[in-house]
């Protein structure tokens, strides 16, 4: 049987471009495992996360937090399943960054506030889970920052979750259009968030046939936002070059997001 064989020039030649890839290869495959497997960054162009997230985070978020689904992938290869592997189901008060169930092109972030089989009610303004009013204390006032850089006074609270978690809210309208909603059941395999931000947040409030949020699907959880990386004011910097330094928020790099 006829076969080929290399000469010694040609098969040195080889090696030394074996080698040449050989560093590059295993550097991309660390990021690849990295960004599938540990953390991956994350921006927040909205304020509806506001006081706890502002416009300009960049964020870390936690890939093995709840276990491992399509999303967790950096490259989505359209492998659907109801569970995750190694799933376990956030808690109470965590901060998740998800993949929007109506447009998973989308990712979105708020705070995970009912699990499945929760029944969550939104009256007069006040959280209700499961027959229970959740505690609210008055907690100052705080700054609602705007797209274009403005900022609003908005009154601020601190909301206290079933397991004791607490967190802060910010209230713009003493009424607001999603302060009173009906009784939601949160679905087997899904979670029930909202922005803390309550009166300037699309979240779990509107179901998605009207161009909300919605439940949000297991499957759809990348992980949970751990620290804010870095922050920068963009509108602010959006102004000049000269005012990028400006823009930078010292204080809130690599604080803890709780």
């Amino acid at each position: 049987m006829a076969h080929l064989t290399l000469r010694p020039e040609s098969e040195s030649a080889l090696r030394r471009v074996l080698g040449a890839a050989k560093g590059p290869a295993i550097v991309l495959a660390i990021v690849l495992a990295s960004r599938t497997v540990l953390a991956a960054p994350f921006y927040v162009p909205s304020g509806s996360m506001e006081p706890t997230l502002l416009i300009g985070d960049e964020l870390i978020v936690a890939k093995y937090a709840y276990g491992f689904s399509r999303y967790s992938l950096p490259v989505d290869f359209g492998l659907s399943s109801e569970h995750r592997l190694l799933e376990s189901l956030p808690q109470y008060g965590d901060v998740v960054v998800f993949r929007l169930p109506r447009d998973p092109r989308q990712v979105y972030v708020k705070r995970t506030v009912g699990l499945p089989g929760d029944r969550i009610q939104m009256r007069d303004g006040r959280l209700w889970i499961n027959g229970s009013m959740v505690p609210l204390r008055r907690d100052g006032s705080g700054m609602v920052e705007q797209e274009d850089g403005t900022e609003v006074s908005a009154a601020r609270f601190v909301e206290t979750l079933p397991n004791g978690r607490e967190h802060p809210i910010l209230k713009l309208d003493p009424k607001g259009a999603l302060d009173d909603t009906r009784v939601l059941v949160v679905p087997p395999g899904h979670v029930f968030v909202m922005g803390d931000n309550r009166d300037n947040s699309l979240d779990s409030r509107v179901p998605a046939v009207a161009g909300g949020v919605g439940f949000v699907p297991t499957e759809n959880l990348i992980g949970r936002a751990e620290v804010v990386l870095g922050s920068w004011n963009f509108p602010v910097v959006r102004e000049h070059v000269s005012q990028w330094a400006a823009g930078l928020r010292p204080s809130r790099f690599f604080a803890r997001i709780r």
